[in-house]
């Protein structure tokens, strides 16, 4: 049987830095898979780094929450934003207004489809493997189920599934939120992982630490697993204004270690994209 592992890059386009490491991750370490951030400032001018990198499965990280402004206008959006047409900075501001009714599904249809459009234009000919979500909101019902829907609609055949291994309230949510959007994925034909690790250790897969994690994910038996990652750049000044107390530069330094690669093979991995999932390889 062979276990399929996807090291799935996030933020690709948030910064040019960002964007080197990821490609510079998958040719020299163990990435095989990123996701395009539309609305990252750095995304237009470097998504024909991608055409370099044939083997790299490109999904979509589709955002409404964060420090770059969305691709509509506030009179297309009006939910979505404030009265300067900025997003929320964070899943604590979206959530409590998405859960009273604040939010507009619609708006988020119109915003979505366009990142959707902005990746796919960006690259012709390109199949886009899987969504995911910034700040994993897709784990909330009505918004998981957009994806699901835009996934059918795209026919982009996997979606990203958050788990979390922790054991307070917050995980024990994730995990509960998670086993349904699994359920409304798998049932709505699209695939996922078994296994996810990245939202616990989220920018600290450094060193030993993600050693540990590929271990860990492979202690499940599972036939499948993702690993979210963040690889940047050493002395990336754009990255300034994202204060996410991330370890870029040391991500990049572990998913390039022989400590990884030797991890991935010692428990039985073969490394690949979603479109391998997708296949049925897994």
């Amino acid at each position: 049987m062979t276990r399929l592992l996807i090291v799935n890059a996030d933020d690709y386009g948030l910064t040019t830095g960002v964007c080197r490491a990821i490609v510079r991750a998958h040719r020299e370490g163990i990435v095989t898979s990123t996701s395009a951030l539309a609305l990252g400032p750095a995304f237009a001018s470097c998504s024909t780094m991608l055409n370099d990198v044939p083997d790299l499965g490109v999904g979509v990280h589709l955002a409404v929450v964060g420090e770059d402004p969305p691709l509509l206008s506030r009179s297309e959006i009006p939910s979505l934003v404030d009265r300067d047409g900025r997003l929320p900075l964070s899943w604590r501001r979206f959530l409590p207004r998405a859960c009273t009714g604040r939010i507009a599904v619609d708006d988020l249809r119109r915003e979505l489809n366009a990142q959707l459009d902005v990746v796919s234009d960006a690259l012709p000919g390109r199949t886009l493997t899987h969504l995911d979500t910034h700040q994993h909101l897709h784990l909330w019902p009505p918004f998981g189920s957009l994806v699901i829907e835009l996934a059918r609609e795209r026919g982009i055949p996997a979606v990203r599934v958050t788990r979390s291994v922790g054991h307070g309230g917050r995980s024990l949510v994730v995990n509960q939120l998670g086993r349904r959007f699994a359920a409304k994925a798998s049932a709505a034909g699209l695939r996922t992982t078994d296994v996810f690790a990245g939202f616990d250790e989220g920018g600290m897969l450094v060193t030993d630490a993600l050693e540990r994690t590929i271990d860990r994910v492979a202690a499940t038996n599972a036939h499948s697993a993702e690993i979210g990652v963040h690889p940047g750049e050493d002395g990336d000044a754009d990255l300034a204004r994202y204060e996410w107390g991330y370890r870029w530069a040391e991500e990049l330094d572990a998913l390039m270690s022989a400590e990884a690669r030797d991890a991935v093979e010692r428990n039985g991995f073969t490394l690949g994209s979603y479109s391998a999932l997708s296949a049925g390889r897994s």
